[in-house]
């Protein structure tokens, strides 16, 4: 990875995002702290071996986010996350899971863990830095590769929402335009690219999104996203919702 990619946004000073990096490779963490520290707005804040471990230095290094391997000795990274969600005095730190094509069925899992999203290992260096600001800002991630898989996972092995996830109930709250715009966020379609396939303005659909993140008490996006699978409003086969006059 090179830190060319790692310039930071322009845009007025603010504190940097602080980091925690928790993977068992130590050469994997630090090309990783090279290239975190190398952008202006984050700085690494501590370094994890092992899922416990990071644990324990997300209640201690005061992290904004944690990027999390998935398999690590001790205590995996899905425990790990379950965790620090679970963590009321944890509530603002968000995790950022990495995984491989070949692990796609750990990506529910982290989900419905607690991670505000996913990316693949072999990410681009300027793309891991996007998803940090991403993820620390509040938003969500899903890293567009195995969107496919996640939702057939989904499907072929449902379980109970974990802790914080709305329930498929919650969807009676919503109108038939929250709906749709759901559908397209549950497909890995960002506002802008929802806005476009309804015929709405980015901004009405950052409003919608923000509704129904609230109707439903969703903690972020990624939530959002398992709650439409697990009812059912999303499915492999499904057809796309159809714009329609109302807002």
């Amino acid at each position: 990875m090179s830190p060319s990619d790692a310039s930071a946004p322009a845009g007025p000073a603010a504190p940097p995002i602080r980091v925690l990096l928790a993977d068992d490779q130590t050469l994997v963490r630090s090309a990783f702290a090279m290239l975190v520290d190398s952008a202006r707005d984050m700085e690494v804040v501590g370094q994890a071996g092992t899922g416990r471990q990071a644990v324990e230095l997300a209640r201690t290094a005061r992290a904004d986010l944690v990027v999390m391997d998935v398999r690590m000795p001790d205590l995996d990274g899905i425990e790990a996350t379950r965790r620090i969600a679970a963590d009321e005095d944890l509530a603002g730190v968000r995790i950022l899971v990495l995984t491989t094509y070949d692990t796609d069925e750990h990506i529910v899992e982290a989900l419905r863990a607690g991670a505000s999203g996913f990316l693949v290992k072999d990410t681009r260096p300027a793309e891991l830095l996007d998803a940090i600001r991403t993820v620390a800002a509040g938003e969500s991630l899903l890293s567009p590769g195995p969107t496919a898989r996640l939702i057939a996972r989904v499907l072929r092995a449902p379980s109970a929402p974990a802790p914080g996830v709305p329930g498929p109930g919650a969807l009676a709250a919503l109108s038939e335009r929250e709906r749709q715009v759901l559908t397209l966020v549950a497909r890995g379609l960002n506002n802008a690219e929802a806005a476009g396939a309804l015929g709405l303005s980015p901004l009405t659909t950052k409003t919608h999104v923000s509704r129904i993140m609230g109707k439903l008490g969703a903690r972020d996006r990624a939530q959002l996203v398992i709650t439409a699978y697990e009812s059912g409003l999303v499915t492999p086969s499904g057809s796309s919702p159809q714009p329609s006059s109302g807002a």
